[in-house]
């Protein structure tokens, strides 16, 4: 059974950094999509940035480009989202999510999903 586990999540001021990582388990992911969405309360479940488990080629969303960036550490099979110049606007549950490559930028591409972590970002 696939797991994705979360961590990383905090409360951080307007300009802070934060790194989130997921750890998967259950299967192995050399053809599958690893994202990362994030839904804040009363909005839709957004895209932020997806990564190819086989080739590394890295997706964004044109919203987070150039602040948020993915990485994965095939050893550990976790996946990371380094986050700079964090903005209020951030704040929001963040989730892991891995399927089967297809559309990394919707979230119905995706079989598993974590709990999410909380971000939130103070002004």
């Amino acid at each position: 059974q696939v797991q994705l586990v979360e961590s990383g999540g905090g409360l951080v001021q307007a300009g802070d950094s934060l790194r989130l990582s997921c750890e998967a388990s259950g299967r192995t992911f050399g053809s599958y999509a690893l994202g990362w969405f994030r839904q804040a309360p009363g909005k839709e479940r957004e895209f932020l940035a997806g990564i190819s488990w086989i080739t590394a080629m890295k997706y964004y969303a044109e919203s987070v480009k150039g602040r948020f960036t993915i990485a994965r550490d095939n050893a550990k099979t976790t996946v990371f989202l380094q986050m700079n110049s964090l903005k209020p606007e951030d704040t929001a549950v963040y989730y892991c999510a891995a399927g089967p490559s297809s559309s990394y930028y919707s979230p119905l591409s995706y079989q598993y999903w974590g709990q999410g972590t909380q971000v939130t970002v103070s002004s």
